[in-house]
């Protein structure tokens, strides 16, 4: 059930990168953040009044808060006029615990790949305190881009290959360092690319997620 999930969370973060981005308007991705925000509230509930009290299903479902609640909180920004500073220090929330879900993942349960997209996760949340919570606008570029990107190989694919039980096993190793190089190499070369397309960029004003234009994830 989380997986499927993580499927449509792939779908909200490209949409929503591709808000910050300014490929598609703002309020235009306001009823998928609605769609999504609920699913991931609903299925952790799900799992947690099933769960029996099993340790495991209920650390596994308060991980999935962090994503619903995110995209219900912007879904609030995008169809009125609330400041975004809020939004930005809770992302700064999520941000740090998803490091804690990272190391957890490294041990209790014994998942190097999703340890590491978990520090994915709170790479991207941090962008997304940095844009919202302290309105540095010029990130938003680059923090759009990562949002699509993670939204296809941090969650819709993983999503996928979960749901054809190809996960973990004899792939753990290659989708750990897959993964890895993605976040050690692939972010900073993008970030240098856009740097290199705009030679000489120009400080930009935070974007209003409540007008045109912009999470997490989650």
């Amino acid at each position: 059930m989380a997986a499927i999930g993580l499927l449509y969370v792939g779908a909200v973060l490209f949409v929503n990168g591709l808000v910050l981005t300014g490929a598609v308007g703002a309020r235009a991705a306001g009823p998928l953040n609605v769609f999504v925000g609920v699913l991931q509230v609903i299925t952790p509930t799900y799992l947690v009044f099933t769960s029996g009290g099993d340790a495991a299903t209920l650390l596994g479902a308060s991980g999935l808060y962090l994503f619903g609640f995110t995209y219900l909180y912007v879904a609030f920004l995008l169809f009125t006029d609330m400041d975004s500073a809020g939004f930005g220090y809770f992302a700064l929330f999520v941000a740090i615990c998803a490091v804690a879900y990272s190391v957890i993942n490294f041990t209790r349960g014994d998942d190097p790949a999703f340890g590491v997209l978990w520090l994915h996760w709170s790479f991207l949340w941090v962008l997304f305190f940095l844009v919202f919570g302290l309105k540095r606008g010029e990130l938003a570029r680059y923090t759009g881009y990562i949002a699509a990107i993670e939204g296809w190989l941090t969650a819709s694919v993983p999503g996928l290959l979960i749901l054809l039980g190809v996960w973990g096993g004899g792939y753990a190793l290659p989708l750990t360092i897959g993964f890895a190089a993605l976040g050690i190499v692939g972010y900073p070369a993008l970030y240098a690319a856009l740097r290199r397309r705009s030679s000489h960029p120009e400080p930009a004003a935070a974007p209003s997620v409540g007008a045109e234009p912009s999470a997490t994830t989650s």
